[in-house]
């Protein structure tokens, strides 16, 4: 590797020829000693997805001239300054501008202190800047059931724009003009509900102000639980428990399940219940209807129906395979129908008072709710959808601190306690990793050895893996993100891939990177794999689970012994498959 000598505010480094003095920055951060590292401040910058950074927060001096940091490659005996007066009145002069046109209500933003710009502006000394007139004001795009879109706090930097584009392969937002004068808007006059968008949230995960976040539910959250005519029973995702912490400041990748099960507790829920109890029953179910598939030569591949996103992609985009899409509901409303029946029955609660509450890593979940076909019950499976976001923020609310709650507290019983299969469905491959212990078991009528599939596990955005059952190969395929689905599709549609099962998620890496989580910084993003490192703390919990095979949870097999009946069956069908439409 060709390496050259470069100097960065007087220390000297080797560095890989050829990078930019950017990623050079980036690399000094990996260094323990704290005086060595050399960070330069970032604004538009999103690795992988916008690549440089025309804020011009983005600056450093480089032979007595101001040049931008992530278009300027490094050269031998090149000398760098970060911290220089011309440098810091540069960035000071581009964040006033940007700050011209932004609205500073920064008290009642939900990105407050999370907030990318907002830091920069404490750094360099922004204390007391006019508000923007009223007249300036633009009226919020409040169109979507899951996404609220400020443009009085958009900076221009185009990550949504970009992210939707390149990530997702869906285009909902759009820019026009250029710098500061550039206007983002949907895809659509009549607002973001009318365009194309799939309600991923990825938008609002790159976002790094508070132009587009989730629209809140909180609040009636909190109101459900204050009523005491009211049941309100909670359920957590599994990739919750492996990014809440951040919230917190804990590292990232900390487990935090058993502290969000008392947190919630002390919130007032009066059941707290894990969502890879339903993950497991989604597994029975859909593992089901792949066998099923497969023996009788039904639609395949089958593609898996677990997120909402991806969901309602294939809607808008491939309608004419809709056919292809397993019936199973999402694990989080099969729960809630799960709790509308057999619970209320069991508990002698009226149906109609139990309010169901899913904390979620995904915004979507909010709009997969008022979705037809998902009220197994004859009532809605799931009332409100609130985010690991919102959840972080309700427990600051009520002066909760996550770290001072036992890690050893648990869910209830009965649906308190699901398998490791179910807690992988958070990461990209989970799914499908989970439905191959139950589905390859259920072909051969033999116990699995190995209970790990490797081969489907990891971020590529594409997978692809064949196993020999009983003399029949069984080729799956996993995609995250939907531009890779987009492409992975291609194939399938034009008979260039032949799969019987594929599993898509529209979140790059999972869940874990879904649009309600945490939201980390560009340079966090830059340094570390996020995904990666939360998908591990799922993969720990697995391996330590005692029972790691849905179709072998106990609690589930008792509740299809005395209630369901048949995994695919009449009351199961009811309760836990749904229907799509084309958009």
């Amino acid at each position: 590797m060709n390496t050259v000598n470069i100097k960065i505010n007087g220390y000297s480094y080797t560095m890989k020829h050829g990078i930019t003095i950017l990623d050079a920055s980036f690399e000094t951060m990996k260094f323990q000693r704290e005086y060595l590292q050399q960070p330069i401040p970032t604004l538009y910058y999103l690795k992988g997805v916008v690549d440089v950074d025309d804020s011009g927060v983005c600056v450093v001096e480089v032979d007595g001239k101001l040049v931008n940091a992530s278009t300027t490659r490094i050269h031998e005996g090149m000398e760098i300054q970060t911290r220089s007066e011309a440098v810091m009145g540069a960035r000071r002069e581009a964040l006033a501008k940007i700050l011209a046109i932004h609205n500073k209500s920064c008290v009642y933003c939900m990105r407050s202190t999370q907030c990318e710009l907002q830091n920069l502006l404490h750094e360099y000394g922004f204390t007391d800047e006019e508000e923007l007139p009223m007249s300036s004001i633009q009226p919020l795009d409040l169109s979507s059931v899951v996404l609220v879109r400020d443009n009085n706090k958009c900076i221009r930097c185009k990550r949504c724009v970009n992210v939707c584009a390149k990530v997702q392969a869906v285009s909902a937002i759009a820019a026009t003009g250029t710098g500061l004068d550039t206007s983002i808007e949907p895809a659509s006059p009549k607002g973001l509900a009318a365009a194309s968008c799939v309600n991923c949230g990825q938008c609002v995960a790159v976002c790094p102000v508070g132009a587009l976040t989730e629209k809140l539910q909180w609040e009636l959250v909190k109101e459900a639980i204050a009523d005491p005519d009211k049941f309100v029973v909670v359920q957590v995702a599994p990739a919750v428990r492996a990014a809440l912490g951040e919230s917190f400041e804990f590292p990232v990748g900390v487990d935090t399940e058993g502290r969000i099960a008392g947190a919630l507790r002390r919130l007032g829920f009066d059941k707290v219940f894990d969502t890879k109890v339903a993950a497991d029953l989604t597994i029975i179910e859909e593992a089901n209807e792949l066998v099923e598939r497969v023996k009788n030569h039904g639609v395949l591949p089958m593609l898996t129906s677990c997120c909402p996103g991806w969901v309602k992609y294939a809607e808008h985009f491939y309608p004419d395979m809709l056919d292809n899409l397993s019936t199973c509901k999402s694990p989080h409303t099969m729960f809630g129908a799960l709790i509308k029946s057999w619970y209320a029955e069991k508990m002698g609660i009226p149906k109609e008072k139990i309010v169901t509450v899913s904390v979620m890593p995904c915004t979507a979940k909010k709009f997969e709710i008022t979705r037809p076909d998902e009220c197994g019950a004859g009532v809605p499976d799931v009332d409100y959808v609130i985010t690991t976001n919102e959840l972080g923020k309700m427990l600051k609310d009520a002066e909760i601190q996550l770290e001072a709650i036992s890690p050893s507290e648990r869910f209830d019983e009965p649906l308190g306690d699901g398998t490791g299969a179910g807690v992988i469905f958070g990461v990209t491959g989970g799914v499908m990793e989970a439905a191959l212990r139950t589905a390859v078991e259920k072909l051969t009528g033999k116990p699995l050895e190995k209970l790990e599939f490797v081969d489907v596990r990891g971020m590529n955005g594409i997978k692809e893996a064949a196993y020999e059952l009983n003399g029949t190969t069984v080729k799956v395929a996993v995609a995250s993100g939907l531009a890779n689905a987009n492409a992975l599709l291609t194939r399938i549609k034009n008979g260039e891939a032949d799969y019987q099962f594929v599993e898509v998620m529209a979140c790059p890496g999972g869940c874990v990177n879904g649009g309600g989580q945490p939201h980390q910084l560009a340079a966090m993003r830059a340094l570390q794999d996020i995904p990666a490192m939360r998908a591990a703390a799922l993969y720990r919990s697995d391996d330590r689970s005692a029972v790691r095979k849905s179709h072998d949870n106990p609690a589930l097999n008792k509740i299809y012994a005395e209630y369901i009946g048949e995994p695919g069956g009449e009351t199961a069908h009811k309760l836990f498959h749904t229907s799509y439409i084309m958009r």
